[in-house]
């Protein structure tokens, strides 16, 4: 809120008088409780902002023009979801929030029972190879595999990027974030391998063989 009031006038008036304020909306006068006024001032929040709730709900559904945190576009959000928002980061699409979240990821990497395995055996197989696992530097996004002196990558793709398991929303991000890797290899020149692990519902080596063959393959073929 505005005030109106002088601070001679505040400091005469008693707990329950009231004091003129403006409407940070309509910016027409309103009374407003001294107690009031004063336990914002003490805890400087300002939750009298308004004179009546018509104008705190037209105030906070105007748009505001903000920039996608990920590819800095303009886009329109509105003054309540910008206030509600905590880390004060919005985006323009699903595709944007996922390539953000993905390059920004400090922590809770998860890595499947197959991935830890790929990499025990490849180490093996190729000991003076360099070979680099869950790189999010590369391309700006996450790769499971990456061979520098070869310019290949792989991606293991489970069930999670195929079919709406935790709901079609979360699949549509996964799949444009999937879509971003191969537009991103592609301009860094790294041929990008998707391995399609959906059948293996449970880890075992004997099913995981299979995939690892394909990975030698690769690897092999680029080699000679």
């Amino acid at each position: 809120m505005k005030p109106l009031y002088t601070n001679e006038e505040y400091n005469l008036a008693k707990s329950e008088d009231y004091l003129n304020c403006e409407c940070y909306h309509c910016s027409s006068s309103f009374k407003v409780m001294k107690k009031q006024i004063t336990h914002e001032l003490k805890s400087n929040k300002n939750y009298i902002q308004y004179c009546s709730p018509k104008c705190f709900y037209e105030a906070r559904s105007i748009k505001i023009l903000v920039e996608c945190s990920s590819c800095s576009k303009s886009i329109e959000r509105t003054k309540g979801i910008i206030k509600k928002s905590k880390t004060k980061r919005f985006f323009c699409n699903c595709s944007c929030a996922a390539i953000y979240n993905n390059a920004h990821k400090t922590h809770g990497i998860r890595r499947s029972k197959l991935e830890i395995w790929l990499e025990i055996q490849l180490g093996n197989l190729y000991p003076d190879l360099e070979i680099v696992y869950n790189r999010k530097d590369i391309i700006n996004s996450e790769l499971d595999i990456y061979i520098p002196s070869l310019n290949i990558a792989f991606e293991l793709n489970g069930i999670f990027h195929y079919e709406p398991i935790y709901g079609v929303n979360q699949l549509n991000k996964i799949q444009n974030n999937d879509n971003f890797k191969f537009k991103a290899c592609f301009d860094a020149k790294i041929d990008l391998c998707v391995i399609d692990t959906s059948s293996q519902k449970y880890f075992k080596p004997s099913s995981s063989k299979k995939y690892l063959d394909i990975i030698i393959k690769i690897i092999n073929t680029r080699l000679r």
